[in-house]
């Protein structure tokens, strides 16, 4: 499959006057040039998570979209193929992909710039050709720096990613079982055939249908 990738951006301007700038897919001499804001620690420190983010530009399918306020990235958001030891690598499907990150830097919340990668990330009319899945996990969520439970983060991660055309899917993967907390949630394109349609319920449940 050739990965279509067209680059769209936003502005916003927020009531303090600050101005970030959405923007993707990115290509990596954006990343190079940039500096990352460092309250993005929640993967690795941001030199690290640059590097990260570098490596995961040269992947052919991946998809980066960033937010910043002139050359300091405070946001971004990663597409790629899901990771080969995960359930989801199992069928193959070349328009599979998983929304492998999302962070905003903890300098930079209320900005609602999470819902703005997302919403930009879903500007690019090639993404009608792909199904977009995330998985969401408790333990993964920032519950002391939000001061939010574990409820009340997913009430606001499920409004989040429901801003870009991500919902709620029923899954009998045993690690998002393991707490009525985790979910899966997807974005089936308007192109995605039947068939692959078929494959990724498949793959939701490999040990018996629950629709």
């Amino acid at each position: 499959m050739k990965h279509r990738k067209t680059y769209h951006s936003m502005e916003i301007k927020a009531k303090d006057n600050k101005v970030f700038l959405i923007e993707g897919p990115v290509e990596k001499q954006v990343i190079e040039e940039c500096i990352f804001d460092e309250g993005l620690l929640a993967f690795r420190p941001p030199p690290q998570q640059k590097k990260a983010l570098l490596k995961v530009a040269d992947l052919d399918e991946s998809r980066i979209i960033v937010a910043r306020e002139d050359n300091k990235i405070v946001g971004y958001a990663i597409y790629l193929y899901p990771d080969p030891l995960e359930r989801w690598s199992e069928v193959e499907l070349d328009n599979l992909l998983e929304l492998g990150a999302i962070e905003v830097s903890a300098n930079y919340r209320g900005y609602q710039i999470a819902k703005h990668l997302l919403k930009v990330s879903m500007m690019d009319e090639a993404m009608e050709d792909y199904i977009i899945i995330t998985t969401e996990y408790y333990w993964h969520w920032d519950l002391r720096g939000t001061g939010l439970s574990i409820w009340e983060y997913r009430d606001v991660m499920e409004k989040v990613m429901k801003t870009g055309g991500l919902e709620w899917y029923a899954t009998d993967d045993p690690e998002i079982c393991s707490h009525p907390a985790n979910c899966l949630m997807a974005r089936i394109g308007k192109r995605v055939s039947p068939d692959a349609v078929h494959e990724f319920n498949r793959v939701r449940f490999k040990h018996k249908y629950m629709f």
